[in-house]
């Protein structure tokens, strides 16, 4: 078979990307109180963009084999065989290096250091683990925190209390967002040899658990801003609201554990994460 342009596409998982651009983005604009520095931050979102869909390659690459064996990954370029390993790992290594180097050479040695060790521990630690320990999510969730502080940085040079904050919001967002797909495809993942929560324990106790606890950090995590005078009261109200809708839904999952309202707090989470976004950039009074 021969692979199309979409098939590369595929590889660079360009929702992530997306999602991890816009992430960059927002940490730069309340890291730089607005966006004072247009050509700064388009060669952010281009070095954070090339570092992201490399590294989303060299994992296609590392789960070639393994995508194979469930059903909502046998369909990808490199299980099937539209893109050969060798063309992905060298795609991937471009992708990451010349990611990195360029945002050495245009936002700076802290914010290209971010990127690399989040190429890194997404890549080299985080993808072999998910077939090792269930801790592989909240390991996870650190390079899915990172690009926010990348962009804080490139709009400050340096890592403020600001940009923890907002690492925060992002590591516990992520649980309760990925825990909620691995319970709807637990079986495709016990499949795969997936050590995701709900396949190590199977009665949903520790990952309702874990789903109800980062909720709540989450919560407490995304009022801070306004505490710190980076939002106003806008966001503030937004955010308790926000973040106790976040919850019913994860409590509607401890409750009834089903595949429904597994589907139900994925939903939540994909909504939740934009809006707190719009509502911060709206009132953040700069």
């Amino acid at each position: 078979m021969t692979a199309t342009w979409h098939d590369y596409w595929e590889l660079t998982k360009p929702r992530i990307a997306f999602l991890v651009l816009v992430t960059a983005a927002f940490g730069f604009f309340l890291g730089g109180q607005g966006i004072h520095a247009p050509l700064l931050f388009c060669c952010l979102l281009i070095g954070t963009g090339l570092t992201t869909c490399g590294s989303s390659v060299l994992n296609h690459y590392l789960e070639r084999d393994v995508d194979g064996l469930m059903k909502r990954t046998r369909n990808r370029p490199l299980p099937t065989g539209r893109v050969k390993p060798g063309t992905a790992l060298s795609m991937g290594f471009v992708l990451v290096l010349g990611g990195v180097f360029f945002l050495l050479f245009t936002a700076g040695l802290l914010t290209a250091f971010l990127a690399l060790l989040s190429a890194f521990l997404y890549v080299v630690v985080y993808t072999p683990m998910k077939r090792q320990n269930w801790l592989n999510t909240s390991l996870g969730a650190v390079p899915g925190a990172l690009p926010p502080v990348g962009g804080w940085t490139a709009a400050t040079g340096a890592i403020d209390p600001g940009a923890v904050v907002l690492f925060l919001i992002l590591f516990a967002w992520q649980h309760p967002h990925f825990y909620a797909i691995a319970w709807i495809f637990r079986d495709d993942y016990r499949r795969g040899g997936f050590k995701m929560l709900p396949v190590v324990e199977p009665d949903g106790n520790s990952t309702c658990w874990q789903v109800m606890g980062y909720l709540v950090l989450l919560l407490i995590f995304s009022v801070l801003p306004s505490f710190m005078g980076l939002t106003g009261p806008l966001y503030l109200a937004g955010a308790l609201v926000l973040g106790a809708l976040f919850l019913a839904a994860g409590l509607a999952l401890s409750f009834s554990r089903s595949v429904t309202s597994a589907r139900r707090l994925l939903k939540a989470s994909v909504l939740y994460l934009p809006l707190l976004l719009v509502l911060s950039v709206v009132d953040a009074g700069f």
